[in-house]
């Protein structure tokens, strides 16, 4: 690496109008004695640069900051003082030893008991940090000792699991020297982590939500958008498709819970006008660490006038793959390369998935500069197809929908045992034993199959259920909602493939089928339309190869991590794809991934939109002997 990675400071004091501020476009960072100062520009390497700790141990307190990015100070949880938390640098095959102190001050809005979970990584169950499952927390003014051996390279994260913490500020980057040197070469090294900071106290945020679950969708098709739509598709598909949406009480421009009309959205911890930026020379190769570190955020990401090679997934060697943009969920990481020339400043910009707003940083020869920031791209609208509904054209209402195969199940205070068959048993559906799946259906991966899906007996006339898929497919290839047809070449599940062949080797010796569920209105989430509450644990046998199937039913996007395991993706013909610790699923679809079952202990398994989290959509799996 480049000695010119070296981070530099981000220049004096920086006063935007208020304006800006309210924009929620300004500088953030700690509250100084008499203004805000923009946050430095840190790399990898960063001598007495205190964001950046490396080595095997670490001294780690979590307390609160008072932060403004918006023009009014607020109370943020912070690791030493900082949001991001300091960047941890370690190195495959070392023992990390991480004394993390809990400094929270009594009365906090925050709480008093906190934790870290060091997420994707391999390690014992008590060091994950999951209170309730793996330990019991850190209180007030103790001190928990992490120390485990460090089993793999690449690019992660770590972020606190106590209520609403994550969404406070507790997040920050963490990069793993790998032992053996990575396959391609670069000059420069950064980490470009994407989060999204609210004013709003979390567990306000979590029951207004709660409340008013529409509260963010500003963009609800007017009657402006209805003449449009009946001059391109005519007016009775028009009405009908108005129809439909009415009849489920959902609106296809609702693509997230929370996005930038409560959102301020951060790279590496500043926002759009603090311009985080990264330099280089013509001419150089950089590698930009990209982490997805937001609470509810789906970010796509685009550098316009150059290409990006994706070299790494989730902390995985992958195949380089060449692309204009990709969309990272909640929780991934993606390694990429690029070699900018022929000018002086690149814009790094994240967009949000419903296109509400952005965030954007620099990559430039010095400080300073900026390069054209491009337009929010319109927004995207969901179709039934997106919904795993396709095929459901003109001239069929909701009611001829229900028995129709492709069609649309909604609850919308129906029975919806009269929407299909009843679900078949375990042993119809696959012939092998279920251990501990109360509600679960099982069965192999139908790869690409469109047929009618049976549903498990848990979603029957479940106030928490209030549509269902009918014709789920892997959507592999499929780039996302927003991205389709756009001009540019934007990366899919179906291009990333690892380095190295399934790790395992074994097939399978069972599946275990489950439903991602909700309801809109309520705020519900769960998987088999059940709850973490009501639940026993999924039950893995120690040193098992077994597979796991989603099925999307809801019209939202799910990340979903499994902890403790890898999940290793399979492709629409059930074979090894590509390794991940977070398999994002998007409305009407359905992915299958092997897990390994290798860690002894109780491990979490959720959603990683936070508010979803704690709204249900949780597991917890034992690994068993």
């Amino acid at each position: 690496m480049s000695s010119d990675s070296l981070g530099r400071n981000g220049g004096g004091p920086f006063r935007p109008s208020r304006r800006r501020f309210v924009q929620g476009l300004a500088a953030g960072g700690a509250v100084a004695s008499l203004g805000l100062w923009a946050k430095p520009t840190w790399a990898l390497q960063s001598l007495g640069n205190t964001n950046v700790l490396s080595g095997t141990e670490f001294d780690l307190t979590i307390g609160e900051t008072p932060m403004n990015f918006t023009g009014r100070v607020r109370s943020a949880i912070t690791v030493n003082g900082s949001i991001p938390a300091p960047l941890l640098r370690w190195r495959e095959g070392t023992t990390v030893n991480l004394r993390v102190s809990n400094a929270l001050p009594a009365g906090s809005i925050h709480g008093h008991e906190t934790s870290i979970h060091w997420h994707g990584i391999l390690l014992p169950a008590n060091m994950d940090g999951v209170p309730g499952l793996s330990f019991a927390g850190i209180g007030r003014g103790e001190t928990y000792h992490y120390r485990f051996t460090v089993r793999q390279g690449g690019t992660y994260w770590y972020h606190s699991h106590s209520a609403f913490q994550e969404q406070a500020g507790l997040y920050g980057p963490l990069v793993i020297d790998p032992i053996e040197p990575a396959p391609f070469a670069f000059d420069r090294d950064y980490v470009v982590m994407l989060t999204d900071w609210t004013d709003l106290d979390p567990t306000a945020l979590f029951s207004r939500l709660k409340k008013m679950a529409g509260y963010d969708n500003y963009s609800k098709r007017t009657v402006g958008d209805f003449f449009r739509d009946a001059q391109r598709q005519g007016l009775g598909a028009t009405i009908e498709d108005r129809k439909m949406w009415g009849e489920m009480r959902m609106t296809p421009t609702d693509l997230s819970d929370v996005n930038a009309n409560t959102y301020t959205y951060l790279m590496n911890g500043t926002t759009a006008l603090g311009n985080w930026t990264g330099l280089f020379r013509s001419g150089e190769k950089v590698r930009l660490r990209f982490i997805n570190g937001s609470s509810m955020t789906h970010f796509d990401v685009r550098i316009p006038g150059l290409k990006m090679t994706v070299v790494e997934a989730d902390g995985q060697y992958v195949h380089p793959v060449t692309v204009d943009e990709f969309r990272i969920a909640t929780a991934e990481t993606f390694d990429v390369i690029v070699e900018p020339s022929g000018q002086d400043a690149f814009t790094i910009f994240a967009q949000d998935m419903g296109r509400t707003g952005y965030v954007s940083g620099t990559l430039a020869v010095r400080e300073g500069l900026r390069a054209p920031v491009p337009s929010v791209d319109p927004r995207p609208i969901l179709t039934m197809a997106d919904m795993g509904h396709g095929g459901m054209g003109s001239g069929h209402g909701m009611g001829a929908m229900k028995g129709m195969e492709g069609g649309c199940g909604a609850n919308m205070g129906h029975d919806m045992s009269a929407m299909s068959k009843p679900p078949a048993t375990a042993a119809e559906h696959s012939g092998h034993e279920m251990a501990g799946m109360a509600g679960a259906s099982m069965g192999g991966m139908d790869h690409g199959a469109a047929g009618m899906l049976t549903h498990p007996a848990s979603e029957t006339g479940n106030p928490l259920v209030d549509m269902q898929t009918m014709a789920p497919v892997p959507k592999l290839e499929d780039p996302g909602i927003g991205l389709r047809d756009n001009g540019r070449t934007v990366l899919s599940y179906a291009m990333l493939k690892s380095t190295f062949e399934d790790p395992d080797g074994r097939d399978p010796g069972r599946d275990i089928e489950l439903h991602l569920t909700g309801h809109m209105e309520k705020f519900a989430w769960g998987f088999n339309g059940q709850k973490f509450s009501e639940v026993e644990p999924l039950r893995f046998n120690y040193g098992e190869r077994l597979r796991i199937v989603l099925v999307n039913d809801t019209m939202m996007t799910h990340p979903i991590h499994l902890h403790g395991m890898w999940s290793d993706l399979e492709d629409e013909q059930g074979q090894f794809l590509v390794r991940k610790h977070t398999i994002d699923m998007p409305p009407g679809s359905k992915r299958s991934y092997r897990v390994r079952a290798d860690a002894l202990g109780s491990w979490a398994y959720h959603c990683h939109l936070l508010y979803h989290m704690e709204a249900g959509m949780m597991r917890q799996v034992r690994v068993e002997e």
